[in-house]
């Protein structure tokens, strides 16, 4: 190891050592990526959360030559406490991949656009038998608008903390009038034993029921590991999933839309 890179490496240990440190924040940490939990942002806190979905999926071009592609989806959020029971949250979605020059495309679960958001929680932790929340969304992109809600559920059995939320959309094309139902179930565990480093596993699940059509995308599960790091006023989560039915690449045309393995990492800032 040169001198140079030996300061480097003191430096990038002295930054995380300051940050692990600092005191602690009022910030609310999403140990498991696809399950709100309980806890909400006090009020005049505020939070900054960045997204990145990826998803290797099968794609046909003009050409009809299918092959593998690696397909990203982002989302910036800004978490605002307006009490301390009620928070705020405002979305940016982007969806990059353009599907538009290809015979057969996937689906995926974003579309670019935007969204706002309300969670409200009631009582407090541990006051009821199973801490309780509702949250109500509403998203415009650039093919539909969505309606959104949630129930929160968490409780919390020694070092663990266990959380599921009861989810649901109904979604409205811009062109063809066409109504869907999705469903987006998720529920999970946390190990809670350490505060910097908490590891859980999580479940969760996609399908899409359209008016006179039936499930264009029949209910998909996916279950993995998870990990978020905390440290003072930053957490990363992350998990990564297999498809519960299978690592198969399902066949093109087959109508069935969703990769085999899916990953979601969120970093979030407190400030």
């Amino acid at each position: 190891m040169t001198a140079r890179s030996g300061r480097r490496l003191c430096a990038a240990l002295f930054l995380l050592g300051g940050l692990a440190a600092a005191p602690a924040v009022d910030a609310t940490p999403r140990p498991l990526p696809y399950t709100y939990v309980y806890e909400t942002l006090p009020a005049g806190e505020a939070e900054i959360e960045l997204y990145t979905d990826l998803t290797p999926l099968r794609l046909v071009d003009a050409a009809a030559a299918p092959g593998m592609h690696l397909v990203p989806q982002y989302q910036v959020e800004i978490e605002y406490g307006l009490t301390d029971r009620l928070e705020l949250g405002l979305y940016l979605a982007y969806a990059p991949t353009d599907f538009s020059g290809y015979l057969y495309a996937p689906h995926t679960t974003e579309g670019s656009g935007v969204k706002q958001r309300l969670r409200y929680r009631f009582g407090e932790a541990g006051q009821w038998p199973v801490d309780s929340a509702v949250y109500g969304e509403l998203a415009e992109n650039d093919h539909e608008l969505e309606f959104e809600g949630k129930v929160i559920l968490q409780r919390r059995v020694g070092a663990f903390r266990l959380a599921a939320n009861a989810w649901a959309e109904a979604e409205y094309e811009w062109a063809g009038n066409e109504k869907a139902l999705v469903l987006n179930p998720t529920a999970g565990a946390v190990l809670e034993k350490w505060v910097t480093v908490q590891p859980g596993i999580e479940y969760w699940m996609h399908g899409e029921y359209v008016n006179g059509t039936g499930w264009v995308i029949k209910p998909t599960h996916y279950v993995g590991p998870t990990v978020m790091l905390q440290l003072g006023k930053v957490w990363w989560s992350s998990g990564f999933y297999f498809r519960a039915s299978g690592l198969h690449t399902p066949a093109v045309g087959s109508g069935d839309p969703l990769g085999a393995v899916w990953a979601r990492t969120i970093v979030g800032v407190n400030y």
